[in-house]
């Protein structure tokens, strides 16, 4: 029997666990994927864990758990011209990836998965690609730019990062210590987080200025972006809102679409981004995988296969 990671109670992920259900089949304009990996978010936890963010994210009980997934096309449904049975793709699908199945419309967020491309970084790229480049584009950021990239190991913020760099711009990133050299490795320039990171931001850069600023990490990055000096209208945040963002633009991934996802996809089969992979775990470990995720500092993705 297909399995399907759904929880029954808010509060935990102790609440995860997997179920056995009916294979699910694909009606008019859908398509069935067979799942090979799914990429985890903290939007994931987030949803699991609060009642109130999971009503504002539309998540009732009993409900699925992951957005992002990659596979292969199992079953068309009727009136499917886009895509062909046993095709690789990739794309989102609310609260419902991490199972062997699942249904998406052909004409929802599911794109051609590219060869080159592993299955585990194809199921990791929906939410953090989608809004790594609209957070990105936002700011028509270019070579005379300094940009301030926060969390810039994590999921977001590596793209966002990298984004950034093949822009011509030079990238500074918030990072814990053990993420400092890969950043180097991207042409980022690495700082610890936490109290006086304006200061060491001004002695990472000498005489640059920052120009723009890629929040992914919460307030503290709007605050420093305030001591610095940046414009507001140069600063996007998709962690802060309100009274705390000072203005900040909240531009997210509902701002990129499927041409988007296709883009970044095959930057990452050429080679010419990379998306990493923190850890992978087995469908019957995905309460571990999230006690991995959860604390935060991770770098890039953790993933959960069916295999």
């Amino acid at each position: 029997m297909p399995r399907f990671v759904q929880f029954d109670e808010f509060g935990s992920r102790d609440y995860l666990h997997v179920v056995e259900r009916e294979r699910p089949w694909p009606g008019p304009g859908q398509l069935l994927v067979r799942v090979m990996a799914a990429g985890l978010n903290p939007m994931d936890y987030k949803a699991y864990r609060d009642e109130a963010a999971a009503a504002r994210m539309g998540v009732t009980l009993p409900s699925g758990i992951g957005q992002d997934f990659s596979g292969f096309v199992e079953e068309l449904g009727e009136g499917v011209t886009r895509f062909e049975l046993g095709q690789a793709v990739l794309g989102t699908v609310p609260f419902a990836a991490i199972a062997d199945f699942v249904v998406v419309p052909e004409d929802g967020q599911v794109v051609a998965k590219p060869d080159a491309l592993t299955f585990e970084a194809a199921g990791s790229l929906g939410v953090v690609g989608r809004t790594a480049m609209a957070s990105f584009r936002s700011l028509g950021i270019g070579e005379h730019d300094t940009v301030l990239v926060s969390a810039a190991a994590g999921g977001v913020g590596v793209l966002a990062a990298q984004l950034a760099v093949r822009s011509g711009a030079t990238v500074i990133g918030t990072a814990s210590e053990e993420n400092h050299e890969f950043l180097e490795s991207l042409g980022v320039i690495p700082v610890e987080y936490g109290h006086g990171l304006a200061e060491r931001i001004r002695d990472a850069l000498d005489d640059d200025r920052v120009t723009a600023v890629l929040d992914n990490h919460g307030a503290d990055t709007i605050e420093a972006a305030l001591e610095l000096g940046v414009p507001m209208d140069r600063v996007n945040s998709i962690t802060t809102f309100g009274p705390a963002a000072h203005g900040a633009r909240n531009v997210g991934g509902r701002a990129a679409g499927n041409a988007e996802l296709s883009e970044l996809a095959e930057l990452l089969a050429e080679n010419e981004l990379v998306l990493p992979i923190d850890s992978i775990y087995p469908i019957e470990r995905t309460v571990e995988a999230f006690a991995r995720l959860e604390p935060g500092h991770v770098r890039g993705k953790v993933v959960v296969v069916t295999d």
